[in-house]
């Protein structure tokens, strides 16, 4: 709990800078790009302010992740992160087409575009110079504390960047007379906010389809299982994300002899390791089999074998009368490929002979569909099944 409070602290105080250094930039070109006409400078400006939308959604996932779930929401907050990026990635779709439609009809009027100034110029430099340093602050946080979250979030600043390089060629060029330039450049910029806005939209409609991970990942992920000492395969693996976060349910084929204890903490150690190779994942469900039933389907859809009291009852009926029946200290059900294999378990210093005991009860039951066979093993110190009369 510590180290994670650490990590939501640090990944909050990296992101408010980069609010801080957004904002500004922000109101500086757009003030000084409608001081000097630049179009470009504008749409960078804005270009500024759409970074704060990122920003935002990095508060917000470490605001909500630091959070646990509650009695109303059993798997967390995710999915209200996911539909605000829909929303803002279809806002910033539509100010990028603003963008672009009046850099285009401002390309292709007679209005003279006067050359945008030096301190254009120096502002573009200095927006350059600081997103590159956010980059790089950003960055090293984020490998510091081990947040993809936050990594992503750097390289958007270095794509920053790159768009602001292009607004800086495009003021110099307009600067010594190709005015033309900025224009073209203001459409460039408003192209990129729009692959922002879809970047948003198509990876929240992901997540909210449930789209699994790549199949390398799974494979993975079936590796890091499958080398848990007790486990015989591994199938139904099934992912899904969720700001960030990633879900995964497995069926897990352990022996099927051994205790039920076993098998869970068998189960719970797979656990342990896909969590400690795969730090996203905040939700593991799994299922222990005892067979490898995989392309079956769910096994509850279908009619079922019976359990324990309708099993003892209907063996009752026909082993009571044996002298062999006072003898049974317990018995054992095991459901295997569609059947019961039922153990029963005599006393060590018992009489009765293994080998005719399990045919006079298997002749006694022949009648039972649902019967695999019968085993006896010999036990001491537990008290004896109740006699029926």
């Amino acid at each position: 709990m510590q180290t994670n409070l650490k990590k939501h602290q640090a990944t909050q105080r990296v992101t408010f800078l980069s609010v801080v250094v957004n904002t500004l930039l922000g109101v500086a070109k757009i003030l000084v790009g409608g001081m000097v006409g630049s179009a470009a400078l504008v749409a960078d400006g804005i270009h500024s302010f759409s970074d704060l939308v990122t920003d935002g959604f990095v508060i917000t996932a470490s605001h909500y992740g630091h959070q646990g779930p509650d009695h109303d929401h059993h798997y967390g907050h995710g999915r209200i992160e996911t539909l605000a990026t829909l929303f803002l990635g279809s806002v910033l779709i539509f100010v990028a087409g603003g963008i672009a439609w009046s850099s285009l009809e401002r390309l292709f009027s007679t209005t003279e575009i006067p050359p945008p100034g030096v301190w254009a110029i120096l502002l573009t430099a200095l927006a350059l110079l600081s997103k590159e340093w956010l980059f790089h602050v950003t960055r090293r946080v984020a490998r510091r504390i081990g947040s993809k979250m936050l990594e992503a979030n750097a390289w958007h600043h270095r794509s920053d960047v790159l768009s602001t390089g292009v607004v800086m060629v495009a003021l110099v060029g307009s600067q010594f007379g190709a005015t033309w330039i900025d224009t073209v450049a203001a459409v460039i910029v408003g192209l990129m906010v729009g692959k922002v806005g879809w970047d948003l939209l198509w990876e929240s409609g992901r997540e909210l389809i449930d789209t699994a991970l790549p199949v390398a990942t799974q494979e993975e992920m079936r590796q890091v299982a499958m080398s848990v000492s007790g486990v015989e395969g591994i199938h139904d693996l099934r992912t899904r994300q969720s700001a960030g976060h990633t879900m995964l349910d497995l069926h897990v084929v352990v022996s099927p002899r051994i205790s039920v204890s076993e098998g869970h903490e068998i189960g719970n150690e797979v656990s342990r390791r896909l969590r400690n190779a795969f730090p996203a994942l905040t939700d593991l469900t799994f299922h222990i089999d005892p067979e490898d039933d995989a392309g079956e389907g769910d096994p509850s859809r279908f009619p079922g074998l019976p359990l324990r009291p309708e099993v003892e009852a209907a063996l009752a009926q026909r082993w009571a009368a044996l002298d062999v029946w006072p003898a049974i200290r317990k018995m054992e059900l095991h459901y295997l490929e569609g059947a019961v294999t039922v153990v029963i378990c005599l006393d060590e210093s018992s009489p009765f002979d293994s080998d005719a005991v399990i045919h006079h009860l298997e002749a006694r039951a022949r009648d039972i569909d649902w019967l695999a066979h019968v085993e006896v093993r010999r036990l001491a110190g537990a008290p004896s099944l109740p006699t029926t009369d």
